[in-house]
């Protein structure tokens, strides 16, 4: 069973930038379709942030994060990375990475598994 496990996280002030990363124990090439960034605030439902594809060509972002941040991967490194820029107090939350396999939504976490334990950005002066 594939594990994944965030980092990166931390405290930033607004505008600032952070880069996660999503560490995968093995490659997720043959399990899942994709990888996908998520993150869930207090009293928050789940939402997807990013996602990309196994080859790294095509990427999903939500409208309120498209323009600042960048999914990549490095898959000689079983890792996605997120590159968060002009972070926003609305943009704290834990931050959890999972694959999707099949019928996945990456708006919502549908059809995603192996979630990590999630890494807290908290954006504050």
């Amino acid at each position: 069973q594939v594990q994944l496990v965030e980092s990166g996280g931390g405290l930033v002030q607004p505008g600032g930038s952070l880069r996660l990363s999503c560490a995968a124990s093995e490659p997720t090439q043959d399990y899942y379709d994709a990888i996908g960034w998520f993150r869930q605030g207090p009293g928050k439902e789940r939402e997807g942030v990013s996602c990309i594809n196994n080859r790294g060509d095509s990427t999903y972002y939500s409208d309120s994060v498209k323009g600042r941040f960048t999914i990549s991967r490095d898959n000689a490194k079983n890792t996605v990375y997120l590159q968060m820029n002009s972070l926003k107090p609305e943009d704290s939350a834990v931050y959890l990475c999972a694959g999707g396999r099949g019928g996945q939504s990456c708006r919502n976490g549908d059809g995603f598994g192996s979630w990590g334990q999630g890494t807290q950005v908290t954006v504050s002066s």
